[in-house]
């Protein structure tokens, strides 16, 4: 008999608490109409309603504090959050929405605990019991949770335990960069709902942190459609791939096919037109396969390779180093995303932008109205937008995958090329991501051969090159996405033979049938392969990159411009500049492109 008075007993303790809820929920809310369910759904379609967690014992304690905090929260945005305002500044992306949510239910959660003292200690107690019961390591969007805590700190006044404040604090400097001296701004605004939501969307557009094409479900869809299609084709074109890009490598004794219209089978499979060389086209001249030095050769080619990243490692471990790099990549994106989107307006602009003027119809334009004033007699002038043609553009981003870029440099080299390729494609212009390095340390299998065949005087360039595709013209960004974090795999990087990945990556580009071709390159120092360069003359392959420079810039329509980390690149190449610290890269690369896109005046053509 006790123990049915004791559930009787609890039963009607539960019923008091929902009841004592719904009337808080109301008050709150300041609206009769309001219907609270608890973990059931609304009997009433026309009333709004706060569906509440269903009330649960857990180790005998009954789930209190959550239903509390849930209710307050709900009961607040029914009152002071306009879902009309919400939408019209919400920004696209949907880690970009959820940040924007979470601003939005902390500024009505403000509102309310400034007003009545009780919210503020049901919030914040939910708020810590959750976050002691997430085990943040493994969380997926770690980002989300660290902007909660941060606005729950500089809004609410939330005080953080020191674990808590150690797991976000790689995520508090980039959070204050965005925010700067908009924070006193943001808590200004909390009761003008359109402004903080206005000011709110800018701060997280500028961070940039969702990829474009994951911004319209229908994209994905069809691009998680075409991912399946590529990868069950992958096994048939592995083979054919491989032979065309064996056939590209032949860098010292072959020539780009100049047959009229002649085909080549690109990275997606498809079959791509490329243009007849032999005939100059836009500047453009037959290349030929010593570029400019006849005393430059190669001791064998037999042991080198182009390989695509994601043959040089599996999956899983191209996805750790991907996230690796996604971890620096949060440090260094609030400053390099700013100049990306600069970059996208200025492009963006280019291609839409252009007027015609003095027609019969259109749009009036004002700028003539001072001569109808002089004469009444004159007709009025209109104007009509009209769509620019912006030319067809390749970028190729061609990095130093040197053993002395190990560390900080090569990190901010491939977040910089990783930024820069998501914002470039987003304005239609092709970008391809190359690196170079060799097989091996002093030699390799080059340097057995030689020492085999009784080492030979001048052997020439003596070792294995490699040659890395992160990402082809024709790979859409979120396919090639994880092959980026491939540059931060120790013992990739070993040695670098810049003039041969020069000819290898003008050679690809001249197969393009773009109209403009900008060659980007980045490395931090002189040539250097200590088994060419002990067995042949001191400046090998120094002056080899210079005679291949000079003639590509000279005979090529290719813009061909270089960036020397704390090393000076001018004196190899006409457009160049040096950078101190690694730290610039980003801001330097994103110039440099804006500049290039920016110029009024066409580069001469060659013929």
């Amino acid at each position: 008999m006790l123990p049915l008075l004791r559930m009787e007993k609890k039963e009607n303790y539960l019923q008091d608490f929902k009841t004592a809820i719904i009337s808080t929920v109301k008050s709150l809310s300041n609206s009769d109409e309001v219907e609270v369910t608890f973990g059931g759904k609304s009997s009433d379609k026309e009333k709004i309603t706060v569906r509440l967690p269903e009330l649960e014992a857990s180790n005998d304690k009954i789930n209190f504090t959550k239903v509390r905090a849930v209710a307050d929260s709900e009961a607040l945005k029914i009152r002071y959050s306009n879902e009309e305002i919400f939408k019209k500044f919400e920004p696209a992306g949907n880690i970009s929405k959820k940040l924007y949510s979470i601003a939005e239910q902390i500024r009505y959660e403000k509102i309310g605990s400034s007003k009545f003292k009780g919210i503020k200690e049901n919030i914040h107690s939910y708020y810590n019991k959750r976050l002691d019961s997430l085990d943040l390591t493994k969380t997926e969007n770690k980002i989300i949770e660290a902007f909660e805590n941060y606005l729950r700190v500089n809004i609410l006044g939330l005080k953080n335990k020191k674990n808590i404040e150690k797991e976000f604090k790689s995520f508090k400097k980039n959070f204050d960069s965005a925010f700067k001296s908009k924070l006193l701004k943001v808590g200004e605004n909390l009761g003008e709902q359109h402004k903080f939501n206005s000011l709110i969307s800018s701060i997280i557009e500028d961070m940039d942190i969702d990829e474009t094409n994951d911004q319209d479900p229908k994209n994905h869809e069809n691009e998680e459609k075409l991912d399946n299609k590529n990868s069950s084709d992958k096994n048939e074109q592995k083979t054919k791939d491989k032979d065309d890009e064996n056939q590209e490598m032949s860098i010292d004794t072959s020539a780009p096919d100049v047959e009229n219209y002649a085909k080549e089978t690109d990275d997606e499979g498809k079959d791509v037109e490329i243009e007849d060389t032999s005939n100059p086209i836009d500047g453009q001249r037959k290349i030929n396969s010593n570029f400019g030095d006849k005393k430059y050769k190669a001791y064998t080619e037999e042991f080198d390779e182009v390989i695509k990243a994601e043959e040089l490692e599996n999956e899983e471990e191209l996805n750790r180093l991907r996230k690796i790099l996604d971890q620096q990549l949060l440090q260094l994106k609030s400053f390099i995303s700013k100049l990306a989107n600069k970059l996208q307006r200025k492009l963006l602009a280019k291609q839409n932008r252009s007027w015609n003027f003095d027609l019969e119809e259109g749009l009036l334009d004002t700028s003539k109205l001072t001569r109808i004033i002089i004469d009444p007699f004159n007709s009025l002038s209109f104007k009509k937008e009209k769509d620019m043609e912006f030319k067809d553009t390749l970028v190729t981003i061609l990095i130093d995958n040197s053993g002395s870029m190990r560390g900080k440099p090569i990190s901010v080299a491939a977040t910089c090329a990783d930024i820069l390729s998501r914002t470039l494609e987003r304005c239609s212009v092709k970008v391809e991501i190359l690196g170079f390095t060799t097989k091996h340390w002093k030699g390799g299998s080059s340097r057995e051969k030689w020492l085999k065949n009784e080492k030979p005087s001048f052997p020439g360039r003596l070792n294995d090159l490699r040659h890395i595709i992160y990402k082809s013209a024709d790979t859409p960004w979120r396919q090639a996405k994880n092959n980026m974090g491939l540059m931060l795999k120790e013992g990739l990087l070993k040695e670098n033979i810049d003039g041969e990945a020069l000819k290898w990556a003008c050679t690809k580009m001249t197969k393009r049938k773009e109209e403009r071709k900008i060659l980007m390159v980045i490395s931090d120092g002189a040539p250097v392969d200590d088994s060419s360069l002990s067995t042949n003359s001191s400046d090998y392959l120094e002056t080899n990159l210079k005679k291949v420079v000079k003639w590509i810039e000279g005979n090529t329509a290719i813009e061909l411009l270089a960036i020397g980390i704390g090393h000076d690149v001018t004196r190899y190449y006409k457009r160049a500049i040096k950078i101190a610290d690694v730290q610039d890269l980003g801001d330097t690369m994103i110039n440099e492109l804006t500049d290039l896109f920016s110029e009024s005046k066409k580069r001469n053509t060659i013929h």
